[in-house]
């Protein structure tokens, strides 16, 4: 088959190109002409809507609680507007006291003036009527104070509209949605106070206000528990390891190797004789130094068990020391070794003499947890200084002060109960009836075997001196 193309075919398709071409030119130039020519705005673009902060610390927008609404926008430059209107969530109501509108150039670098505005309400939208249209292609800033969103929080979006020279309204397109957090119990009720006029009383007095402020004790309340339990946290775990590390000090001050004696001693002297902020400041930061990275939780618990040993040593050498020779020798008689006589026979009492040294200890440790607020633990007093430092109030030192006589409080009536108790059963053991037994001087192998029976439910007073070394309180 022949498919050579004809000299008219040629000619054919030759024009048919050259038409296209010129076509194609022809749209290219009125494109050309179309981009030449500067777009009309057609909508008031938003810049930026937000809300000042109203929390007593931090940036957050808490609904229940007086803020301010800042809308920006910019208007086209063939825009007139002689109106607008913003319109909040449900349930928000704000003030026409002290609301303005402010022109400025495009650019924002200089202020043209306060627009003159009539201001008035519609339910939830905010409306303002220019006494005359605005310059067009101005940058708006719209200030409304006294706005309260609702208590329950969340994403609160705000539609716009404006009004135009001919008329027209047109809708105010992109406002982003200012986040607002809900209120609280605790700041429902600090609302309520301030509200109240003998808390205004209260705080005109300026030493109440610093001290006893009733709205930031309520406000700092749930902070502070925070730290509380942080506290308690440290304090139950501490003090259950300081015991057995107490107890086996203990024992090795008495220990027959004078190698024992001596490294049990020097740590207990060492420990008591410097003070415990000093010992922590060494942990947090002598240890980083040498390598040793640990997290400040479990950092805090080994500096103040390790502390409280060295006092829970004392105590228990000086409980163990106050229990008659007697009854060493009275269960020696009965077979039992020196393990088993420390085990069943002198450390149960021993236990129960020093329950009430061993509970001030408690309370000490307890205290001495404030100590670790110098080196970032977050507790009480750590996060009692935070609300300090942002409200310039000392009344969350007093809130902390409280938590920790919530604990002091009743662990020293615990304590003066016990010492009382003991104090009376150690008296009437003086004074026992009259019985026919022979005792531990006789020959009668049943009084001995009653004398330890009678040891291991004996609940005399400890001393508070043991020969040349007493137990030195902190």
């Amino acid at each position: 088959m022949n498919t050579t193309a004809t000299p008219n075919e040629t000619s054919r398709f030759r024009s048919k190109g050259a038409w296209l071409a010129r076509f194609g030119a022809f749209l290219l130039g009125i494109l050309l002409l179309l981009s030449l020519i500067p777009a009309p705005a057609w909508a008031l673009d938003t810049a930026k809507c937000t809300a000042r902060p109203n929390g007593s610390t931090g940036s957050e927008v808490y609904g229940g609680s007086e803020t301010r609404v800042t809308w920006e926008g910019l208007a086209g430059a063939d825009e007139a507007i002689t109106g607008l209107a913003l319109t909040f969530p449900e349930g928000t109501t704000f003030s026409l006291d002290d609301a303005r509108i402010t022109l400025l150039t495009p650019d924002q670098s200089q202020r043209l003036g306060f627009i003159d505005a009539d201001y008035t309400e519609d339910g939830e939208t905010f409306i303002a009527t220019f006494d005359e249209a605005a310059e067009p292609g101005g940058y708006f800033r719209v200030e409304i104070y006294g706005v309260y969103f609702p208590i329950g929080g969340g994403e609160m979006a705000i539609n716009g509209s404006y009004t135009l020279a001919d008329g027209s309204t047109v809708a105010v397109e992109d406002i982003t949605p200012i986040t607002v957090t809900g209120v609280s119990l605790v700041g429902q009720i600090t609302s309520f106070l301030a509200d109240q006029e003998w808390v205004q009383a209260w705080n005109s007095n300026r030493f109440l206000r610093m001290f006893f402020n009733p709205i930031i004790i309520v406000d700092s309340f749930p902070v502070v528990f925070q730290g509380f339990l942080m506290a308690v946290a440290i304090v139950a775990i501490a003090f259950p390891v300081a015991i057995p590390i107490g107890l086996c000090l203990s024992l090795m001050r008495m220990a027959k190797l004078r190698i024992l004696r001596g490294i049990a001693s020097l740590y207990v002297n060492v420990v008591r004789g410097t003070p415990l902020f000093l010992q922590i400041y060494i942990a947090f930061f002598g240890l980083p130094l040498a390598g040793l990275d640990i997290d400040k939780f479990p950092l805090g618990v080994i500096v103040l068990s390790m502390n409280s040993a060295a006092y829970l040593c004392e105590i228990f050498r000086a409980g163990i020391q106050s229990i008659p020779k007697g009854q060493n020798e009275a269960a020696r008689s009965l077979g039992m070794n020196s393990a088993q006589t420390m085990i069943f026979v002198i450390i149960p009492q021993t236990i129960r003499r020093v329950i009430p040294t061993m509970t001030s200890e408690f309370i000490l440790l307890y205290k001495d947890t404030s100590m670790l607020a110098a080196v970032g633990v977050m507790e009480v007093v750590m996060y009692a200084k935070t609300i300090v430092a942002s409200t310039g109030s000392i009344t969350p030192y007093i809130v902390a002060a409280c938590f920790y006589l919530v604990i002091t409080i009743p662990l020293a009536k615990i304590v003066g109960r016990l010492e009382t108790r003991l104090a009376g059963e150690g008296r009437r053991r003086k004074h026992p009836p009259a019985s026919g037994g022979k005792g531990v001087q006789g020959t009668d192998s049943a009084g001995v075997t009653a004398f330890v029976t009678d040891a291991l439910t004996s609940q005399p007073v400890i001393k508070n001196t043991i020969d040349d070394d007493p137990v030195v309180a902190r």
